[in-house]
């Protein structure tokens, strides 16, 4: 069994999968900086247990991280827990994709592994938009390259930013309220962040083929993923877990 990690600013997701390929298992947990070995092993442990897989049926692991100070006490969780060394998973390291940006180098783990997934999935040129955090918009070229991103406030940052800074102004779940003239306080927020979200995909899509010069395939990932996706036409196929199978991509290269 595989053990693949992707450490972003939020969240942790783990994905297990088994001999044939399939994702038999995901978790998430809170990303925190100050958890300790331990405290990784023995979550990972009880999740291990739970899905009644035998910690012992791990034989490696993979880690993509955005977030440094978490690697040390993760990878020594792991190496503890599991008795595997854990291969970190960075753009330098990958050999899968060629990285075109002006600093390949410094291209977030997460990017790379999307854009990885999404050209198995769909073919170049293609658009991996994960909505997280971060909204990134990975671009692959029609060579197959990792050609850039363009970056935008994630929905539930844009909602926090927003409940942050009124005095009345409530959190609201982030779904499509259906309506985009809301008639009270919680429709009203839904559709501003909400359909905002989808007509700045749209926008930055229809952007990103102009300027590549080609019909570039779209494909999203992350936990907004679904809202947004089954709201527009341009998202072909939403895959939660692009970043999971980018990092499986890259252990079969090892």
């Amino acid at each position: 069994m595989l053990l693949v990690i992707d450490v972003g600013n939020t969240e942790t997701k783990l994905g297990a999968f088994d001999e044939s390929g399939a994702l038999a298992g995901t978790w998430r947990i809170t990303t925190a900086p100050r958890r300790t070995a331990d405290e990784y092993g023995i979550l990972f442990s009880s999740f291990f247990s739970t899905a009644h897989f035998p910690i012992r049926d791990v034989k490696a692991i993979v880690v993509g991280s955005v977030v440094p100070a978490v690697d040390r006490p993760l990878f020594e969780g792991c190496e503890k827990y599991f008795g595997v060394q854990p291969v970190a998973f960075t753009a330098a390291k990958q050999t899968i994709m060629p990285i075109r940006t002006d600093r390949p180098a410094d291209v977030g783990a997460d990017l790379i592994a999307a854009a990885i997934a999404a050209r198995e999935l769909i073919g170049a040129p293609a658009i991996a938009i994960n909505f997280g955090t971060a909204t990134t918009y990975g671009v692959i070229d029609a060579e197959g390259g990792y050609a850039g991103v363009a970056i935008a406030p994630g929905l539930q940052v844009s909602l926090d930013a927003l409940v942050g800074r009124t005095a009345k102004l409530p959190q609201v779940a982030l779904s499509a309220p259906g309506i985009v003239v809301g008639r009270d306080t919680v429709t009203s927020i839904q559709a501003g962040i909400v359909y905002g979200a989808i007509g700045a995909a749209e926008a930055i899509v229809a952007r990103i083929r102009a300027e590549i010069g080609s019909h570039a395939r779209v494909i999203a990932s992350g936990g907004l993923a679904s809202v947004i996706g089954g709201e527009t036409p341009v998202i072909e196929r939403v895959e939660p877990h692009l970043v999971l199978y980018g990092l499986r991509a890259h252990y079969l290269t090892l």
